[in-house]
């Protein structure tokens, strides 16, 4: 077979097909173009998720005519004022966006310079269709229709138009975070998506585009060394998710996705996180441009640093030395109820109100205490007087059953508590200690298994529905899901653009976090295949409710509270590991222990 060259419209479909791989990507270029142009406003349009329509306008400094024709042509670029290919300074300079977008779809760009008369250019799938006069403000507006719309091998590969516009918002999250000083919109199928003004400051745009709590459960990151500086947010240790969607890394103003940086991020909070649970974070890092490749990607969203040792040391220094400033500072809150309790009328000490532990099912509940007199149970919502005595919290318990003895049960009785965290319990042949947190947690999935093999999970009303604030593509995620979270005993339904209403949730779960529950099962979701049911993805679905129905560490529990939990781990099965894969419980032996002391 001879060889041949490739004709020029074959030859751009090749080119669009390593830098338009989805409407994002796209996106991403059109967008990235504009920033480079000087633009201090971007409005986007989309429509059925970008597949049908990307419109991105801006107020640049615009293209004559004859720009244009050549701004359409592969290998043509403003970016590079010479030749020097190491010595990147913009966000793009390959010079194939534009004619591989119109190579694969419908574009019309329009431009004008200020001082001198717009023009148009209608390129559909690589042919140019008309050209002339065109009625616009100073700077650039690109419309591309129907990507892909003759190239069915690729459109048939696309996702759904929810998915891909969450791809499109993704993408415009990470480039508005980039530029504070730009004021970006987003409408999708006419609804307005989102909006920035110009001129904040960067942890502003990053909390008001990602979690507005995380302003102020985050520290700030300043950190330099040999030239490369290292800014940004990192959210507490405490402030996490359930998937590392949520962390946003930026080189040079280019928002990328870099193995090296992520590992470095990981290897910040490896002691301070559980293994499931990712930090939150947006990072900026200044590198010279003779320091860095940007240009190892045709989408550009990697990069190859020429010393990446020093880079990784300095991420991982830069967040400790952020973290460890914060101190004993802590995302986790006391409820409004537990601080009310401490609100007295008068200068005697309040002492918090007994909390009772809604066991669930299996799980004895716990004795009820009264403390001394000498204590105002005067709350925020009750002010009435102080009494000398308070009134009864509740109606007479039967006493309980003696401890029974430890020969009867593999896991022994329980003797006590320690740290609030770990149960130890007495067994014939040693000294077992438990992990409640995570006991627990394994069974309650069990639970949620036995009761989805027999036609579903009961669940339990809320007599307040909740509201959770999530933001769009996770709102759509949970509402084409909701029907299948229904038969876990999850009632959701949409409330708006970007919140869902919780009327119910499983029974098992007893009294947890909705807010947080929900909001790891919108970011489990991102992560499944739209082809997989969530009774194929069980494990993970009824994990995630698991974790966040299962007593925490740091509760104080009762000895009848303790045996009970004791009782059924050993009638559950899997109960010697928690949903992650680490043990419920360990034991010593009679032998261990009298190793440690020396008598054997």
């Amino acid at each position: 077979m001879s060889i041949r060259r490739l004709p020029e419209h074959l030859v751009n479909r090749i080119a669009a097909g390593e830098v338009v791989e989805r409407p994002a990507s796209a996106l991403k270029e059109l967008v990235e173009n504009a920033i480079d142009a000087g633009a201090t406003r971007i409005a986007v349009k989309l429509a059925g998720g970008g597949t049908d329509l990307i419109e991105v306008t801006d107020d640049g400094c615009g293209m004559s005519p004859p720009e244009m024709a050549l701004a359409l042509e592969r290998h043509a670029t403003s970016k590079l004022p010479d030749d020097e290919i190491d010595q990147v300074t913009t966000l793009g300079f390959r010079g194939e966006a534009l004619p591989s977008i119109a190579s694969v779809a419908r574009m019309t760009l329009e431009s004008r310079v200020r001082g001198a008369e717009g023009w148009s250019r209608v390129v559909d799938n690589g042919a140019l269709v008309s050209e002339g006069p065109a009625a616009l403000p100073p700077g650039t507006r690109v419309r591309v229709e129907a990507l892909f719309g003759r190239v069915p091998a690729r459109r048939k590969f696309l996702r759904s138009p929810r998915a891909e516009y969450a791809a499109s918002l993704d993408v415009m999250k990470r480039l508005a975070m980039a530029r504070p000083d730009i004021a970006f919109s987003v409408e999708h199928d006419g609804r307005r998506a989102l909006q920035v003004q110009g001129g904040e400051t960067g942890p502003e745009r990053v909390a008001g585009l990602t979690d507005r709590a995380l302003a102020e459960n985050s520290v700030a990151v300043d950190f330099e060394r040999e030239g490369i500086t290292l800014g940004g947010v990192a959210g507490l240790p405490t402030f996490n998710r359930g998937v590392a969607d949520h962390q946003y890394l930026f080189v040079n103003g280019r928002p990328v996705k870099d193995r090296l940086l992520i590992g470095a991020l990981r290897g910040a909070y490896a002691e301070m996180l559980a293994r499931d649970r990712h930090p939150v974070v947006a990072l900026f890092l200044d590198v010279p441009p003779d320091q860095v490749d940007v240009n190892v990607h045709p989408a550009k969203t990697e990069v190859r640093f020429r010393d990446p040792a020093l880079v990784r040391g300095m991420i991982v220094s830069g967040l400790r030395r952020a973290l460890d400033d914060a101190g004993h500072r802590s995302a986790q809150r006391p409820s409004e109820a537990a601080l009310g309790m401490w609100t007295s009328e008068t200068n005697v000490p309040v002492a918090p109100a007994p909390q009772l532990w809604d066991a669930g099912p299996g799980l004895a509940p716990a004795p009820q205490y009264h403390p001394a007199p000498t204590y105002s149970y005067a709350s925020v919502q009750d002010r009435r007087p102080s009494f000398s005595a308070p009134p009864p919290l509740a109606r007479a318990e039967p006493a309980v059953e003696p401890v029974p003895q430890s020969v009867q049960h593999p896991l022994g009785v329980a003797r006590g508590q320690v740290a609030r965290t770990y149960i130890v319990a007495e067994a014939e042949d040693g000294l077992v200690l438990v992990d409640q947190h995570a006991a627990h947690e394994r069974l309650v999935l069990e639970r949620m298994r036995r009761a989805m093999s027999e036609g579903g999970v009961a669940s339990q009303g809320l007599l307040v529905p909740e509201v959770v604030e999530l933001d769009e593509p996770g709102c759509d995620r949970l509402e084409a899901r909701a029907a299948e979270l229904s038969e876990f005993g999850l009632d959701l339904e949409r409330f708006g653009p970007r919140a869902m209403l919780v009327r119910a949730v499983p029974a098992a779960l007893g009294k947890g976090d909705v807010h947080a529950l929900v909001t790891d099962l919108a970011d489990e979701l991102a992560s499944f295949d739209e082809a997989l049911s969530l009774k194929e993805k069980l494990d993970h679905v009824a994990a995630t409710m698991a974790c966040h129905g299962s007593v925490r560490a740091g509760r104080v529990l009762s000895v009848a509270e303790m045996n009970a939990l004791l009782r059924e781990m050993e009638v559950t099965p899997h109960s010697g590991q928690c949903n992650h894969g680490r043990p419920t419980w360990v034991k010593l032996a009679h032998g261990d222990i009298e190793k440690l002391f020396g008598r054997k």
